[in-house]
């Protein structure tokens, strides 16, 4: 009796670990289907947002495990390719909209996997493509760095692109790009920025005169005249009464690899007798209180334009910050100097005529930019100059010998004088 209990205990247990490891073999067996199941279903696309400005963007997407994502570059027009696994867009209509640099954007399945395509307003490049696990440990985000650059240069990163692999595999924290390209046979080339345009006119004269068209009839005027030197490429931001945001003032600038940008304004100011010519360069700190009103005045149009610019990404913030580079901070403030010194020969200065203020459209990354007061309208007697022809074939003179001056510098070729 004694031995036959304890065969029937013998058996009960083994049949209990017999039981339990069909469970745990069943348990295995689903989990692996699990994980079969999570690997083929589509990768998650939960969330999209696109920051910055037609020189500048920050895009980030957001995804609910990690992406294998390849990019590469298009033209006709100027695109960016992501090639991921099949993906569930489940993106906002609102955050998908273009604004700034990106003129479009498209995504769907293509069969095999599914695709993002980013299409530009121009030229641009990549600065920066990376694939990151989210701080809340929740996913993954692809955040790309573009910034508006030059056809040259669009050229040469498809050129990169097809002496390696067709594509570029983005980097887990790594940068990528294709860094500065020389540019053989470039000329020096000059954009001239008439300030202002269509509904927004500026500065106005007591008597009626509108900052707008003062602006443009100057900046012909000196287009015309660096023209006729032969040696520079010169292009203007706008050629009639448009209205052009300031970033696009500072993306077409860098279209065109611009050596040096110049930018037409002429003021209107509450102190009376004030009147003369200032030229300004960029600064965070604005060099006087004046200078910091003129800027604030100036930054300020495109909301005037009903343009609200919203500042509020610390990421995008930061980039726009980083514009601020030594070497093109250097060339600018050279040139100041050497404009400072022609226009006082023909055109009446204020006191302390070099000055600076963070003005948004000087803040391209590698184009030397000044920015021209020519004198103010509030003031009848610079008023008279303004309309002067006389006067503005002058004062274009003094601008275009700077640039000439300048341009033998910053070519190694200058002999003094």
């Amino acid at each position: 009796m004694g031995l036959a209990g304890s065969a029937d205990k013998g058996r009960g247990a083994a049949g209990h670990l017999r039981h339990l490891a069909l469970g745990l073999l069943l348990l295995a067996v689903l989990l692996g289907f699990t994980a079969i199941s999570r690997a083929d279903a589509p990768l998650g696309a939960t969330n999209y947002k696109m920051a910055g400005d037609a020189t500048k963007m920050r895009i980030v997407l957001t995804f609910d495990r990690e992406p294998d994502v390849k990019w590469f570059l298009l033209r006709g027009p100027n695109r960016l390719v992501l090639d991921l696994p099949r993906t569930r867009f489940a993106l906002g209509a609102k955050d998908v909209k273009p604004r700034g640099l990106v003129r479009a954007v498209r995504y769907g399945d293509q069969g095999q996997g599914s695709r993002l395509i980013l299409t530009g307003k121009g030229p641009f490049s990549v600065d920066k493509l990376d694939v990151l696990k989210n701080d809340d440990g929740g996913g993954y985000r692809i955040a790309i760095d573009m910034s508006a650059s030059s056809e040259r240069e669009f050229d040469a990163a498809l050129a990169n692109q097809s002496l390696t692999t067709g594509s570029t595999a983005a980097e887990k924290g790594g940068r990528v790009g294709t860094g500065p390209v020389s540019a053989p046979g470039h000329r020096f080339t000059v954009v001239i920025d008439p300030g202002h345009g269509g509904v927004d006119g500026g500065a106005e004269s007591p008597a009626g005169t509108i900052e707008k068209n003062v602006t443009l009839a100057f900046a012909t005027e000196l287009r015309d005249k660096l023209a006729e030197v032969g040696k520079y490429d010169v292009y203007m931001t706008r050629d009639s009464d448009v209205y052009l945001p300031l970033d696009e003032r500072v993306r077409i600038a860098r279209l065109h690899e611009a050596d040096l940008l110049i930018s037409i304004h002429a003021d209107t100011i509450a102190v009376k007798g004030l009147r003369g010519a200032t030229v300004y360069t960029l600064s965070d700190k604005a060099s006087d209180p004046e200078a910091q009103a003129l800027a604030d005045r100036e930054n300020l149009s495109d909301q005037f334009a009903g343009m609200k610019i919203k500042d509020d990404d610390k990421e995008v913030t930061d980039i726009l910050i980083d514009l601020i580079r030594r070497e093109t901070h250097s060339f600018s403030m050279s040139f100041a100097h050497t404009l400072v010194g022609q226009l006082s020969t023909n055109v009446g200065l204020i006191n302390n005529p070099q000055r600076s203020a963070g003005f948004r459209v000087l803040k391209a990354p590698d184009v030397p930019s000044v920015l021209v007061e020519l004198g103010y309208l509030s003031n009848a007697k610079d008023e008279a100059q303004l309309l002067s022809a006389d006067w503005r074939g002058k004062a274009a003179q003094s601008i275009t010998n700077a640039v000439a001056l300048f341009a033998a510098a910053k070519a190694g070729t200058a002999t003094g004088g």
